[in-house]
């Protein structure tokens, strides 16, 4: 046995292939056995100004190798709580829906097929955009699952109906779900500013059963009581933009906004979010790598995404 493998491979993160957390690979999607999927769903093709979150994927898997050391888990002392605990914690990544291009159609129903096959498995499907159109095929594959409440963290209300016939673009997911029969409700945190929807779209929003924060009134608030806003004990779907983000912190997508949220401001409202119901669905998108030669907002990335899925398997796993 080579010098220093006297209990097994240290692997550290730059070591190895690539996948998200360094979880284990399963390209058979009819063998999926895991509690949550990781799906790479590399699509831009409905941006309306700077593309490059096809890449997302790619760099947000890089980047959760930071995260990879070790093979106990990870302690956090505040919580005093081991999440992902390597033992039990059943993750897989199984790579990445095909994507056509220039067709948002079949696109985006290769993107539906692949988060069936991660329903149909009872795993919690996590997808890795691509722009904020591939929400709207992984919400339609809930179709046959329970009903399921939205909860978005973005700079844009991405309501927009339609324009100039464009009904799947990047300006559209949620007025695509609020539309599906399934989705009871929408909350949308993080709104601010000039935003990609005309105040119709608010109009319509709020008619449709949204309810829209923006970051300031967040902070008056205060996170307990945005939380006491979100429906109790229901099934979550979970939309993470990266521009939700302040571009301080997150430069690396295609349409910053300043103004954007803090990680702690996310990361405890998500933890709160994950203590009031099933969290049964994540996507984060709009991560556009090639803006930041940093590598920082991929990090970010991976880091909130991590926190949040051991977080959700936590309370799986305990009724915590």
């Amino acid at each position: 046995m080579a010098h220093g493998y006297e209990t097994g491979r240290l692997d550290l993160p730059f070591v190895g292939i690539a996948t998200f957390g360094k979880y284990p690979l399963c390209l058979d999607w009819d063998a999926i056995e895991a509690d949550v999927a990781v799906l790479g769903a590399p699509f831009d093709f409905a941006t309306q100004w700077r593309p490059g979150a096809r890449f997302g994927p790619r760099a947000i898997r890089e980047a959760s190798t930071l995260f990879a050391f070790g093979h106990a888990g990870a302690y956090d002392h505040e919580d005093d709580v081991v999440y992902l605990p390597a033992a039990t914690t059943k993750i897989v990544d199984i790579g990445d829906a095909d994507i056509i291009h220039t067709d948002t159609i079949g696109s985006h129903a290769n993107i539906e097929f692949a988060v069936r096959k991660i329903l149909k498995a009872g795993a919690i499907p996590l997808t890795l955009g691509g722009d904020h159109s591939i929400t709207i095929p992984t919400i339609a594959a809930f179709s046959d699952e329970a009903p399921i409440h939205v909860v978005q963290f973005d700079a844009h209300l991405d309501f927009v109906d339609e324009r100039h016939g464009v009904r799947f673009g990047h300006g559209s997911p949620m007025r695509r779900a609020a539309e599906r029969s399934w989705v009871t409700g929408l909350t949308q945190l993080g709104i601010r500013n000039v935003s990609s929807t005309a105040r119709e779209g608010y109009e319509d929003a709020r008619r449709m059963g949204s309810d829209i924060l923006s970051v300031r009134q967040i902070r008056g608030l205060g996170r307990d009581a945005v939380l006491a806003r979100i429906p109790d004990g229901v099934r979550y779907y979970v939309t993470i933009d990266i521009d939700g983000f302040d571009p301080s912190i997150a430069p690396g997508t295609g349409t910053p906004s300043h103004g954007g949220f803090t990680y702690y401001e996310v990361l405890e409202l998500l933890a709160g979010l994950a203590k009031k119901g099933d969290v049964v669905g994540i996507d984060l998108v709009e991560a556009a790598p090639e803006y930041d030669h940093t590598g920082t907002t991929a990090i970010l990335a991976a880091q909130i995404l991590l926190n949040l899925v051991g977080r959700v398997l936590h309370r799986k796993a305990t009724g915590k």
